[in-house]
């Protein structure tokens, strides 16, 4: 069915794809330049991050950018484009790329309506959802189990909004603590002042390696939301946008897009359906 459905967007968007047109936005710039700037943060593990050993920015959401310029490259018919890392925090993501420090954004930023407001995005990169950090001796099987509880969260998230919507709805009444960074979330929670950390559920995989015992802890297997991740673009250069979108496409067309994934995610196995079918919808050919 996934497969039909995509033939069908393939042959209504396929003139659409057929070349990157340079114009006069940032593909111009990158053209003249030879330079992307790509803001990254270094605290989204396994997503985003520093190696300890090159010391330069890392991870799926990284990797496949590369990709994604080194496709840019050759469609604009420029070699040699290089990158310029623009560190970025949580807070400050958004900013970058309004401001024009970055192109664009990698890293495991959530595709919602009200961030369309600020800034636009490329087809999605992954997906995800709200998970809930707990001890593993704990009796917390289900949301509901922390009623009464403390539950740290970092404020501005999709994260939060997930997790206060879903205490409202189900009238639970867990205290809802700020966390600064998951760091401080996964400090605070092993040192027992809170009783959960809600986050992405593969950010918590993650930072579950950082922890001092890992088999102490565990993800509940409830989850709180759909988190779906793009790279995040500037509004206003439907140009740039559709060459990011075309250099995916032909990522995932070229199966590039499994070893990248299995470089990252291959002990959890293969792509879970959902996202088997976010890779296929945006595998449009030219």
């Amino acid at each position: 069915m996934f497969r039909s459905a995509a033939f069908v967007i393939a042959l209504l968007l396929a003139p659409a794809f057929a070349s990157a047109q340079v114009g006069d936005g940032r593909l111009k710039k990158i053209k003249e330049s030879k330079t992307v700037a790509i803001a990254y943060r270094s605290d989204a593990l396994p997503f985003s991050f520093i190696d300890d050993a090159t010391k330069q920015p890392t991870g799926y959401s990284i990797d496949l950018c590369r990709r994604v310029v080194s496709v840019l490259a050759q469609r604009i018919g420029v070699e040699g484009v290089q990158i310029k890392w623009v560190p970025v925090t949580l807070q400050s993501r958004m900013e970058a790329i309004q401001k024009g420090q970055a192109d664009m954004e990698c890293g495991s930023t959530t595709v919602t309506l009200s961030r369309m407001q600020q800034v636009n995005f490329s087809s999605f990169i992954f997906v995800d959802g709200t998970g809930l950090l707990i001890k593993s001796d704990s009796n917390v099987r289900q949301l509901a189990d922390l009623g009464g509880k403390k539950i740290g969260v970092m404020p501005g998230t999709t994260n939060e909004a997930a997790l206060n919507a879903a205490l409202k709805r189900s009238v639970i009444n867990a205290i809802v603590v700020p966390v600064k960074t998951r760091e401080e979330g996964l400090a605070e929670f092993e040192a027992g002042r809170i009783d959960a950390f809600a986050s992405d559920r593969v950010l918590l995989l993650g930072l579950g390696s950082k922890a001092k015992d890992p088999k102490k802890i565990s993800l509940l297997l409830e989850d709180l939301s759909f988190e779906p991740y793009a790279i995040t673009l500037p509004r206003g250069d439907d140009d740039f946008r559709l060459a990011v979108n075309a250099a995916l496409s032909q990522i995932y067309r070229s199966g590039a897009i499994g070893e990248i994934f299995q470089n990252w995610f291959g002990a959890l196995g293969k792509p879970g359906p959902v996202l088997e079918a976010c890779f296929l919808f945006g595998s449009i050919p030219d």
